[in-house]
């Protein structure tokens, strides 16, 4: 059974092993072993998660499986993207389900709690940044309804950028 909670500042440490544990999972063979180490380490520090967490614009969410934490999301309301006209717009910054709930659509679930969230906030979309080489993800979010819109280099390290696909979905 699954449940989705609003994540607060006592949920920080989990965020960050979810968010390291599931980057290295679905990007960690995409730059140099140090890059990743250094990038991981810096995004998802205590400080850094703290300040994302702190923010009223960034809206987090947990989701568990049988009682057990299995990811969680990152969305951000009203953010505009210069290829997108519309006006109030939803960023998914990220949504990260760990390796083992995969194939029990607890990440359809999570999603479709955040656009539920970001139809009811009158938003007009949601737009992502997804890494080329995530073929899961992108597939995911294809079958979702999602549309490639462009494209924009990640920058992983100061020496290393991972090519990404901009995609959007118009409520």
């Amino acid at each position: 059974m699954a449940s989705i909670i609003k994540a607060t500042l006592e949920n920080l440490a989990l965020i960050a092993d979810i968010g390291k544990r599931t980057f290295i999972t679905s990007h960690g063979h995409s730059a140099p072993p140090e890059d990743i180490t250094r990038y991981v380490e810096e995004k998802f520090s205590g400080e850094t998660l703290k300040a994302e967490l702190s923010d009223t614009n960034n809206i987090f969410h947990l989701i568990y499986h049988d009682q057990q934490p299995a990811g969680y999301s990152k969305i951000i309301l009203n953010a505009s993207h210069p290829a997108i006209q519309l006006k109030n717009v939803t960023k998914l910054e990220r949504l990260y389900l760990l390796q083992d709930f995969y194939n029990l659509k607890l990440g359809y679930q999570l999603y479709q709690f955040n656009v539920d969230l970001s139809r009811k906030s009158k938003q007009a979309g949601m737009w992502l940044f997804v890494w080329k080489e995530n073929h899961r993800a992108i597939d995911f979010y294809m079958r979702a309804g999602f549309e490639p819109i462009g494209s924009f280099d990640f920058q992983i390290s100061p020496t290393h950028a991972n090519p990404n696909h901009h995609m959007f979905l118009r409520y």
